[in-house]
């Protein structure tokens, strides 16, 4: 009829009236109309499972009258007289003097259909008109009679009530009066507050520059923690160099009593002190050596004052950020009200019966990958509707129930959102898609083809295997929307199809959170952050076994070996200086991959940050973090990089690219922290990488983690001298080859001997000429033959 091919709506170009409305009060019944429909939504695909449940039917009532109120209360009459037709058909069912009957439900999502659409209309400012028939049919059946529409219906112009009648804005609008005896079971309001996306972002993004702020602080005190710890050495040599000089002078005073006749016997020379010029400097600097000790210990009061203020702070931002993430989820039920919609339209518009079930649908998801999902998402319902599901005849043919069913799963595995999107129908026709791919030209007649590969090309922009254009099916547009919008959020999908049973779409997307905690790791000298939710444990292995084995097993499961360098398109890991390759065990769904690379430096929380749709297009970049010093981290999605390099033949897998030339790293051992800073920073100005030890002992320590390229090397040292440094690496197989260059004041020719006897290369004094030093660095890397390669 000519009404409801109308929709129940106006003009589509004509704008609403509201000269008699309050704008402010139409906004406020459109968003409470928005979730009270929503709701029924609910409520009704419950009544379409159990349509004797009186509960449901109830349920909808209940929204209805709310509804039918609001709408009165703004003036909306057209919504208004709709949901009271509604609310009486099914207070008639309630009191059982009607039934709905095989056909009432469908009536029932019709009508809910059109005060949707009717809202969503009012919120766009523009005009509606009265649904006579619908209202009409509605009526006819709450009195146990039979529609019968006229010939031609046209649809009367929505009644405005006057702005003078509208009630307070404060009365609630489920409470208003409406001409009926109210219901003493209407459901209270909600207490809720909405805020715009675009500040909650805002706040968010705060959170996460407090965050930053906050790792700075922290390594800047740890840096500050370091310094007293050098300073408290600082001052045990000092004190004991003191006691020393203490000692000798007053040895001296002994010494200059016995010599001398002094006529006052009266006091031993260290009972009366007779102090000379060098004396009274001695007393002087134990002062003030005890001067230091007292400031050393304030400053690490306040230090811990500091460290505890930080904790608290870090505990405070921690929750913060947590609560504003939580206001940043929405659950995915939110979404369903729209896709059963959906699917309703598409049915109707092809004659076909379906059920949309979900699984999950409780779960939350970020709100920004709901929303970026929601089309593809109805595109790919549309597809299943108009393509994958068989008309009634043709299922029942093959001993099918008539309807079809459409199911949608919704889980987490570890960093990624999966989303399932299945049908029970004819499954892909890969005849006919293989047909329309030759025709196009985008595989060759003779070309042999995998199900996975022919699958894949429904994919392709423009690609359509309909042979007339409707309005659901032909153009083309459906599926490449859906792989290009899963692409920019750095995500993954699966086709899986089987004749006579129906196609299933896995979407894999990244859980794009603000805040998360990850694991750091290096390849060559770039770090990379990885989502902890995604990584299982870390495992090692030996360096013979990596290039003979195909997999890793760890807690009973296998795990498949890659290397992340090669998955990146870099050199392959090498973890330079470890007897054993570190590997990185990642768990995602059904993927199980042990990924080797060249060191784990820890874990922190990270703040995540969006990194655009260029970069983020890329497989395996799930965002990118600032850390404490500025310097910014690509955090990497390993899952989709595996799986990349899986689907991809063997002769077209990523080759990895010339190995750049590593900058060498050269270790400074030193007591001295003004020695180890001044080398530092001039080695650091000519491009080396630096790393420092205090003592011998210390040096050792960091030499099981990594082998030095060179080591400049001091000789008197605290715990271990240099001559006892060297001599255990000369006599160590993995750390003979490092070159040293001893730097000290002591410069006799005894010393510099024992130095050359234990194999030391170069021998220079304190203080050093920068252009000499750097002479004997380039000279010993030279014969080295450049950085070491492990």
């Amino acid at each position: 009829m000519l009404a409801d091919a109308m929709a129940g709506h106006g003009d589509p170009d004509e704008a609403l009236d509201i000269t008699d409305l309050d704008p402010e009060l139409v906004d406020i019944f459109c968003e409470e109309g928005g979730d009270l429909l929503d709701h029924s939504d609910g409520l009704l695909a419950h009544l379409r499972e159990n349509p004797s449940e009186r509960e449901h039917l109830v349920g909808l009532q209940r929204d209805l009258h709310t509804l039918k109120g609001g709408a009165r209360m703004a003036g909306i009459m057209a919504v208004g007289e709709l949901g009271h037709a509604m609310e009486s058909l099914l207070e008639a069912v309630v009191e059982h003097r009607s039934e709905l009957g095989r056909d009432g439900i469908p009536l029932l999502e019709r009508g809910f259909d059109r005060l949707h659409a009717m809202v969503t209309r009012v919120s766009e400012r523009r005009a509606i008109a009265m649904p006579e028939a619908l209202i009409a049919e509605f009526d006819a059946r709450a009195k146990g009679r039979t529609y019968e529409p006229a010939a031609e219906v046209y649809e009367r112009p929505v009644h405005i009530q006057p702005k003078a009648e509208l009630k307070p804005l404060s009365a609630p609008m489920d409470s208003q009066p409406t001409g009926e005896d109210d219901d003493t079971s209407v459901r209270a309001p909600q207490e809720q507050v909405r805020i715009r996306a675009d500040l909650l972002d805002r706040l968010v993004n705060y959170a996460g520059e407090v965050a930053i702020y906050r790792s700075r602080l922290e390594q800047q005190l740890g840096a500050f923690r370091g310094a007293m710890g050098e300073m408290e050495q600082t001052n045990a040599r000092l004190r004991d160099q003191l006691r020393r000089l203490d000692i000798e002078t007053e040895a001296q005073i002994i010494a200059r009593y016995q010599r001398e006749d002094t006529a006052d016997a009266t006091f031993d020379p260290l009972e009366l002190d007779r102090f000379s010029n060098l004396q009274q400097l001695s007393r002087g600097l134990a002062e003030s050596a005890a001067d230091l000790t007292s400031l050393q210990g304030s400053l690490e009061d306040l230090t811990r004052q500091y460290e505890t203020l930080l904790l608290q702070q870090s505990r405070v931002s921690s929750e913060l950020q947590e609560g504003l993430m939580r206001t940043r989820m929405v659950p995915f039920d939110a979404l369903v009200p729209r896709l059963r919609r959906v699917v309703r339209q598409a049915a109707g518009e092809t004659g076909k019966n379906v059920q949309l079930k979900l699984e999950g649908a409780q779960g939350e998801l970020d709100r920004n990958v709901l929303e970026r999902m929601t089309a593809p998402l109805e595109h790919m319902l549309r597809n299943a509707v108009a393509h994958g599901l068989e008309a009634p005849s043709e299922r029942k043919k093959h001993k099918k129930n008539e309807e079809g069913t459409i199911r949608i799963a919704v889980r987490r595995e570890g960093s990624e959102v999966v989303l399932e999107v299945g049908d029970d129908g004819a499954g892909l026709n890969r005849n006919a898609i293989r047909k329309r791919a030759e025709e196009r030209g985008l595989i060759r007649s003779d070309a042999v083809l995998a199900d996975a590969d022919l699958d894949a090309l429904i994919m392709e922009p423009g690609f359509s295997t309909a042979d007339t254009v409707s309005r659901l099916a032909g153009r083309g547009v459906g599926m490449d929307v859906v792989a290009s919008e899963v692409r920019q959020l750095g995500g993954a999908l699966d086709i899986k199809s089987r004749e006579g049973q129906g196609t299933t779409f896995t979407l894999r997307l990244p859980q794009t959170l603000a805040v998360t905690q990850a694991v750091f790791v290096k390849i060559g000298e770039t770090t990379y952050a990885v989502p902890i939710a995604s990584v299982r444990g870390v495992g090692r292995i030996s360096r013979d076994q990596i290039t003979g084995e195909e997999s890793y097993t760890y807690g009973g499961e296998a795990y498949g070996l890659h290397d992340l360098g090669l998955l990146l398109g870099h050199a392959a890991a090498k973890a330079e200086g470890q007897l054993q390759m570190p590997l990185l065990l990642i768990r995602s769904g059904e993927l199980r991959a042990a990924v080797s690379i060249d060191q784990v430096v820890g874990n922190r929380e990270i703040v995540v940050k969006p990194v655009g749709p260029q970069v983020g297009s890329v497989p395996g970049i799930f965002g990118a973090t600032i850390m404490g010093d500025g310097s910014v981290v690509v955090i990497l999605d390993v899952a989709p990089l595996v799986r990349r390099q899986a689907s991809m033949p063997r002769d077209v897998a990523p080759q990895p690219q010339p190995e750049a030339r590593r900058v060498p790293l050269v270790m400074v051992v030193d007591d001295s922290v003004t020695m180890r800073k001044v080398t530092g920073r001039v080695l650091e100005r000519h491009n080396f990488e630096v790393a420092t030890a205090k003592d011998g002992v210390d040096a050792l320590e960091k030499l099981d983690e990594r082998v030095p390229d060179l080591m400049l090397l001091d000789i008197e040292m605290p715990r271990m001298d240099g001559y006892e440094l060297a001599t255990a690496m000369k006599a160590d197989a993995r750390l003979r080859n490092v070159p040293i260059i001893m730097i000290t004041s002591r410069t006799g020719e005894k010393h510099r001997q024992r130095a050359f006897d234990i194999g030391v290369e170069r021998y220079l004094g304190k203080p050093y000429q920068e252009h000499e030093l750097l002479r004997n660095v380039f000279e010993l890397l030279a014969e080295q033959g450049g950085p070491r390669n492990g």
